[in-house]
């Protein structure tokens, strides 16, 4: 359904931070919180959130190795990650966006600011798999308009073959030159079709 709320899963060892981003965040969004990383993975067994807030400082699997794990798998690679955590270093933030993170939020966090940047990272999500999903369309049409020029080609050719049959040895060897001329002409004809259509999709 278009109006359903999207999921967002809310990762931090802290009961209060919890509690707090989940009331913050839960006017628009679906809240899923977990205490670890471990009860995240549990959760994305049976869902597949829109965005993950992470915290990094957390007992037995941080952030960093949590974020890693999740970029090692192919069902939960693509799912976009924020660091939430009371960390300011300018290292940290770095490391947090090498490994794949897409944003690194510092604690306490201002409950506007975070709704607004978790708002245009889900809209560049969206219009990212919106453009992914043309491009794949676009290579399927490139592909069928391909086929089908390759298909009136030999229908072409096959013509002028059995035109070949039909004359003479004389008449035959000229029609047998014009059917290599017409090949030749489709042929541009298809490379110029394609070039246009990389040029209108501005690949």
């Amino acid at each position: 359904m278009e109006n359903e709320k999207k999921l967002i899963i809310l990762v931090d060892d802290n009961p209060a931070n919890l509690r707090i981003g989940k009331n913050v965040l839960a006017e628009k969004y679906a809240v899923a919180t977990a205490p670890s990383a471990e009860k995240m993975f549990g959760l994305l067994e049976n869902n597949n959130p829109a965005m993950i807030l992470l915290d990094v400082d957390m007992p037995e699997t941080n952030g960093y190795e949590a974020i890693k794990t999740l970029k090692s798998k192919p069902e939960t690679k693509d799912i976009p990650v924020i660091f939430l955590t009371a960390r300011t270093e300018s290292d940290d933030e770095l490391e947090g966006l090498s490994l794949g993170a897409i944003d690194y939020i510092t604690k306490p966090f201002q409950p506007p600011l975070l709704l607004k940047r978790i708002e245009v990272h889900l809209l560049v999500e969206a219009q990212r798999k919106e453009l992914q999903y043309f491009n794949e369309n676009l290579q399927k049409m490139v592909a069928e308009k391909t086929q089908s020029v390759i298909e009136l080609q030999n229908a072409l050719l096959k013509t002028m073959a059995e035109l070949v049959e039909c004359r003479d040895d004389i008449t035959g060897g000229h029609i047998e030159r014009t059917q290599k001329g017409i090949k030749i002409l489709l042929e541009e004809i298809e490379k110029a079709a394609f070039t246009r259509k990389k040029q209108k999709a501005g690949i």
